[in-house]
């Protein structure tokens, strides 16, 4: 009887844990991720204009991220975002560490900081709203 009722309670706890995790806050593209793309990424990630070269990111992949419409269409192979498939996305894998060392992002600098890349996730994971 003392055990089923350990168990029970025991359970019961877990249940009210799990249905009491918060959810993340809605994550802004322009509040949250812009901020972090232009910090880490734009250098290399811009098609350039008559005063600068195209980043080296852009120029070998097509790839640029000067605004929303530009990051969701992707680069010359393709989308890198699935909107609200965070796992199943290129950035999100890439910014996390989760590719080839060769190709984690940004590129030939240290990792992404880990609050910026759950950001990012997240962004992806709510949608990748244009918000």
């Amino acid at each position: 009887m003392r055990t089923r009722l350990v168990l029970s309670s025991t359970l019961m706890a877990c249940v009210w844990l799990v249905g009491c995790t918060p959810a993340p806050s809605e994550v802004s593209y322009s509040k949250d991720v812009r901020p972090i793309l232009t910090a880490y990424c734009l250098e290399c990630h811009t098609p350039g204009n008559a005063q600068h070269p195209p980043g080296k990111g852009y120029a070998q992949n097509m790839f640029s991220m000067e605004s929303y419409n530009d990051l969701m269409k992707g680069t010359k192979f393709g989308p890198v975002i699935k909107p609200g498939d965070a796992t199943g996305s290129t950035l999100v894998r890439t910014v996390e560490g989760k590719v080839d060392p060769r190709i984690r992002m940004p590129h030939g600098k240290g990792p992404l900081p880990e609050k910026d890349a759950t950001v990012i996730h997240n962004w992806v994971a709510q949608g990748a709203k244009n918000n």
